[in-house]
């Protein structure tokens, strides 16, 4: 065939440039040995490419359209509608048309089918997002539907997901497949893992009479059929009132299907399972699970498309095929988003475990802790009392018989972090010199690492991560926070059974000491007092935008004091940023201008000494609750004996409680310290000629960019899909509990103790406020009023400067002892995390009600 046409048996899944999507994925398709395609070929991009030369006139509305906002529904229509129309409008070559219809075979009818460059790609699968036209009869009317398959690159709803997923229009281009009809007497879709639960091993077919167009559609209901290890394991037969049926002289209509064939079986049981049998072919040979579409005629599967399951979470790679079961470490460090590969190697190295790696996050792998009974039952215990949804989702797993065997002996089990008792004295100077030892380790840090260079640097901080494990693994460290944590519980457990009253060591925890990330928010209404003095430094930090404001301060009244005073604060918090785990991610330090908004709402809606006053006021709290609680107990039976032990256990949790912040704080400070020299060693290497730009350096691991040290030789190709990868995994979103069949979990609430209709959560900080909803995604987009109560869907230690304006929290993620938690009771906000879906569900603006004592949220009003 011609240059502007190839036939489907002349194409592979490389040619993704030239066919588009859809066409290299048909065929490649028809290159598998036992999968039947229709014949067919493809008009290629080149054919596109030459349309749209010709069209000079188009140059401006696309320009116009690539800078629109995703949101802006009326641009987006009037802008695609005139592109569309003009391309229609373009005459085909008369050899191009020639090249097309000479492919056709007369007498013949045709699917028209648009096959985009950004279609059907393993990290966005555009499904939907063009146009198919079916039963197309004769010459002329496949010309004039190629040009709509054209035209339709930019439809309304194809704009709209290449601005929200940062595809360039002028960049996608079309090819257009057409292929002989295939007239089914069924259809349907086969997802080679449950789309579900994204369980690997369960494949899901859906049928219905007719073209699969129906169901595609969702004009139909379908028989819905559940397959694994060869056999059905469940099977759903619809009622199908209706089928999309070809009509005699060309295009489909709806047609009502037969009464006595409404409930009866699309397929046959033995049909069903040689589909999924084809199915796990296809999988084989494109290496992923897939969603195939398909056609029986004459008993005989035809596979009209296939392309990846984009929306699945990848598996971690594991050594053995044994059954795994993995954690999220995101959810414990209140950082669900994808990590580029320098900060996952970096956070790997701290870790004292190996974890795995999966989507851009971090998993531990739980299997050894749950395969031994005693350790099972106390690993469980424990992640159930902390993140109840994490406890559910694994029980869930832990009931499907066989999954993780339990061995036979006993034995003492795998150890369980936080589960020993902990009898640490309550002594104030374990703390002191705790943060000590830490902050004089980070200075010695700060001078050796300056006089280094090359591969000696390299060497040095990799030595230098060895320091800070011992630091951050000290046993005398997790004894504290352990001890901490553990006066917590027995307080919360043993008040409610003397005296009746939840949660009452979330009031005893108000302004304990030593809470790096508490006092945090404090100081930043400390700076706010020095700006609001003066004026003009104010009214300018209402345009700042970009983050060279601090070198203009000092040319305004009052701007030396006010650069002085937020240096100041960068010094000590400048290191922290939101996502702060990941060293890739951009500090304070780097971007001061992410400080302003929080600034201006300090300066808004606070008085003078507002900081102080915040402090003093929740340790009042704090002591008064403790006077109180000891007094109810002094007149209970064995009273004194209680309150003995009641004191030794608010001593123990105030001392201890404030340093659970702190080893964070040391890891982020060196990871900011390293990134600095990691970064400077970069710019060397751009300078060099071996990295295209600093930032290069984030996508590889520690150890590979101490080799391009060492070398001068990097793979710029791996950076390049390293960085297609990761704007895939950005997408996704991570499961609490991942198994290696590939389910991915979130857990449920299983209360029935609480009002009808509320939102469940993990109630983590007592009390029950009211207020306006402020549903907040990005720190830089917090604008908050007294009262309000944000609505989030985790919150890390770069939050908390906003905690101080707040009433209430409300989060998606989060356990007892996770950030959020924390500096909720610190500051005495009633809150409740683990709340599913709650920035979905809540909208900005409604007045809620937040119940942190029994850990739900009632909507008060529409919003």
């Amino acid at each position: 065939m011609g240059s502007y046409v190839l036939g489907l048996q002349e194409i592979d899944q490389e040619q993704v440039a030239i066919v588009g999507g859809k066409g290299a994925h048909l065929g490649e398709l028809a290159r598998i040995d036992g999968v039947r395609v229709p014949p067919g070929f493809c008009v290629t991009t080149d054919a596109f490419e030459r349309i749209m030369e010709n069209a000079p006139e188009l140059a401006k509305p696309l320009e116009r359209l690539s800078h629109l906002n995703s949101d802006d529904r009326d641009a987006i229509s009037e802008g695609s509608a005139e592109v569309r129309q003009a391309l229609e409008a373009i005459a085909i070559p008369d050899d191009l048309a020639a090249e097309i219809t000479n492919a056709l075979v007369d007498g013949r009818s045709y699917a028209v089918r648009s096959s985009a460059t950004a279609e059907d790609l393993p990290g966005a699968s555009f499904a939907g997002q063009q146009d198919t036209y079916l039963n197309v009869i004769g010459a002329e009317a496949v010309l004039r539907h190629v040009s709509r398959c054209w035209a339709s690159l930019f439809t309304e709803r194809a704009v709209t997901y290449r601005l929200r997923n940062g595809f360039d229009h002028r960049k996608v281009h079309m090819a257009v497949v057409v292929q002989q009809m295939v007239f089914p007497e069924v259809a349907g879709i086969l997802f080679t893992a449950d789309p579900v639960t994204s369980n690997r091993k369960i494949a899901t077919v859906e049928a219905s009479f007719g073209l699969g167009e129906a169901l595609v559609s969702g004009l139909v209901n379908a028989d819905s059929y559940q397959v694994r290890d060869g056999a059905i394991i469940e099977k759903a037969i619809a009622a199908k009132h209706r089928a999309i049926l070809a009509v005699e002289g060309g295009g489909t209509e709806e047609q009502q299907i037969a009464a006595d064939q409404q409930e009866q079986p699309a397929l046959t049981d033995e049909q069903v399972l040689r589909l999924v049998a084809l199915g796990r072919t296809i999988e084989a040979h494109f290496g992923r699970p897939q969603d195939i579409e398909w056609c029986l005629a004459g008993d005989e599967f035809q596979i009209v498309q296939s392309r990846p399951i984009t929306t699945l979470f990848p598996i971690p790679e594991a050594a053995d095929e044994g059954n795994r079961v993995y954690l999220s470490v995101g959810h414990q460090q209140m950082m669900t988003d994808a990590m580029k590969p320098l900060g996952l190697s970096v956070w790997q190295l701290t870790t004292p475990r190996p974890m795995a790696e999966a989507g851009g996050r971090l998993f531990a792998d739980a299997t050894a802790l749950l395969s031994v009974p005693k350790s099972r039952a106390n690993f469980v215990a424990m992640i159930a009392k902390s993140d109840p949804l994490t406890g559910d989702a694994l029980e869930t797993v832990l009931s499907r018989d066989g999954f993780i065997p339990l061995a036979e002996d006993d034995g003492p089990g795998q150890p369980v972090p936080g589960a020993a008792p902990v009898t640490i004295e309550t002594d104030p100077a374990i703390v002191t010199e705790l943060i000590q030892h830490s902050e004089a380790s980070i200075a010695a840090l700060q001078r050796e690492i300056a006089t280094k260079s090359g591969s000696e640097l390299l060497d040095f901080v990799f030595e230098d991560i060895k320091e800070m494990r011992r630091i951050l693994f000290d046993p005398r460290s997790h004894e504290v926070f352990t001890a901490a944590m553990q006066a917590s519980w027995w307080l919360n457990d043993h008040l409610q059974d003397w005296l009746g009253e939840k949660n009452v060591a979330d009031t005893l925890t108000q302004s304990v000491p030593n809470n790096i990330t508490s006092e945090m928010g404090l100081a930043l209404l400390d700076v706010a007092d020095v700006l609001r003095a003066h004026p003009e430094v104010v009214a300018f930090l209402q345009d700042v935008e970009d983050n060279g404001f601090l070198d203009e301060l000092p040319k305004l009244a009052g701007g030396e004091e006010s650069r002085a005073a937020i240096q100041g604060y960068l010094d000590k918090y400048g290191m922290r940023c939101v996502g702060e785990i990941d060293i890739t991610r951009p500090r304070w330090s780097e971007q001061p201008v992410a400080l302003v908004p929080m600034l201006l709402s300090n300066i808004k809606n606070f008085e003078p000494g507002a900081g102080q006053r915040r402090f003093d006021q929740g340790r009042r709290e704090a002591l008064d609750k403790a006077q109180e609680v000891l007094e109810r107990l002094r007149g209970l039976a064995d009273g004194e004996s209680k309150v003995e032990e009641t004191e030794r256990m608010i001593e123990r949790v105030r001392t201890f409680t404030g340093y659970r912040e702190y080893p964070k704080y040391g890891m982020v400070s060196r990871y900011f310290v390293y990134k600095q020299a990691l970064l400077g060693e970069a710019q060397r290497l751009v300078q060099a000629g071996v990295l295209e730009k600093p930032e290069d350096l984030f996508f590889l691991r520690l150890q590979e960019f101490q080799e391009v040290v060492r070398t001068n030789e990097v793979d710029r190709e791996l950076i390049q899909q390293r960085k297609e990868a990761f704007r895939t995994y950005e997408s996704l979103t991570p499961p609490r509990v991942l198994t290696s069949d590939g389910d991915a979990m979130s857990g449920s609430y299983r209360r029935d103790d609480l009002p009808e209709g509320v939102l469940v959560g993990l109630p983590v900080s007592a009390g029950t406020i009211e207020g306006r909803a402020r549903v907040i995604l990005d720190l830089a987009d917090a604008d908050l009023e007294p009262g309000d109560i944000l609505v989030t869907a985790y919150t890390d230690p770069s939050w908390s400067p906003l905690f101080v304006a707040i009433t209430g929290l409300v989060t998606e993620v989060g356990g007892l002892m996770t950030h959020g938690a924390v500096i909720a009771r610190e500051y005495g906000l009633p809150a409740v995390v683990g709340v599913q879906g709650a920035t979905r569900l809540l909208k900005d603006g409604q007045r809620i009600r937040v119940n942190g004592t029994d850990g739900y949220i009632e909507v008060l009003d529409a919003g």
